[in-house]
């Protein structure tokens, strides 16, 4: 059974068994709330006008911020600097447009929530903030730069953008190798590019029986004759080792510190020595090995045999 009370001088009762209908109360609650809407209508606009202020602030100081540091040559920086300077300003604006849309909420209760959800994604999302506050301290500390040739987690490669997650380097066979940023932060990075010149060297077997002093000297006025081979830094050529049939001689020079012109030289010079050594007639022995076949061994052992004998 159903009952509908339209009386408006009394609230009738719940009666037992029976599904209790009260428009009157219905109606009134409907009423108040949208008493309330009308009178929290400027407050709405005033809020929403706020909100979208701010978002044409945040991308305006993004930009400025990206302006900047573009002009300072640090583009990869500005971009990330400005990005999170746009989004602190957005969520700085959305949170006073609630507080002036309904007055009863405080700054601090926002803050306050925000500051628990902050921890609950910093959880979930751990690796991905970790790679982006490594991400910011790289491009702000730049111990290395777009360009630089570098050696990481055994990838070489060039540096070729630094984003807010990953660096790509690409190596020099043509592919790219993405590096997670906090692998980066966390991990020896050796820079080939630091300098604009870097040190390679050589080892070279001289035969004993050579003569040594000459040999040096040859491998000097080779090596200063290469183009290509820094002419201001010194050219070390040094007795290194005593090996079983040789005597190690070390090459040492200076080059650009770029991986094309590492590899160039470092051939020319491997060409250019062995080429003056046969040219002086120098020798440059080859590894000796020394097998004993199963013949011999079956000789030497015929022979032991009488010598026991006449003991």
């Amino acid at each position: 059974m159903l009952t509908i009370f339209l009386q408006d001088d009394e609230t009738p009762k719940d009666q037992t068994g029976e599904i209790d209908v009260n428009t009157q109360s219905m109606v009134e609650k409907i009423d108040t709330w949208l008493d309330g809407f009308i009178r929290n209508v400027p407050n709405i606009v005033i809020g929403i006008a706020l909100f979208i202020a701010m978002i044409y602030v945040g991308r305006w100081a993004g930009r400025l911020v990206k302006k900047q540091m573009s002009k300072r040559g640090r583009d990869n920086f500005g971009e990330i600097l400005g990005g999170f300077l746009k989004y602190t300003i957005v969520i700085v604006g959305l949170m006073l447009a609630l507080t002036v849309i309904s007055p009863n909420l405080k700054p601090a209760d926002l803050i306050a929530g925000l500051g628990v959800s902050s921890v609950a994604i910093g959880f979930a999302f751990k690796d991905i903030l970790q790679n982006w506050l490594a991400g910011i301290l790289i491009l702000l500390r730049q111990p290395f730069k777009i360009g630089d040739q570098i050696v990481v987690n055994g990838y070489e490669g060039t540096v070729d953008r630094i984003e807010t997650r990953a660096t790509i380097i690409t190596t020099y066979d043509g592919q790219d190798v993405v590096i997670p940023n906090g692998d980066i932060y966390t991990n020896a990075v050796q820079v080939k590019t630091a300098h604009h010149l870097i040190r390679s060297q050589y080892d070279l077997g001289l035969g004993y029986d050579q003569d040594r002093n000459k040999a040096m000297k040859i491998l000097r006025d080779t090596i200063e004759g290469i183009e290509g081979v820094n002419k201001d830094k010194p050219i070390d050529i040094l007795p290194w080792d005593q090996s079983d049939s040789w005597l190690t001689i070390r090459m040492r020079w200076w080059t650009n510190s770029e991986r094309a012109d590492v590899v160039k030289i470092f051939s020319k010079v491997i060409l250019e020595t062995q080429n003056a050594m046969d040219k002086a007639e120098i020798d440059l022995p080859f590894p000796t090995h020394v097998e004993i076949s199963e013949k011999l061994e079956e000789l030497d052992t015929e022979a032991e045999k009488p010598a026991k004998e006449t003991q």
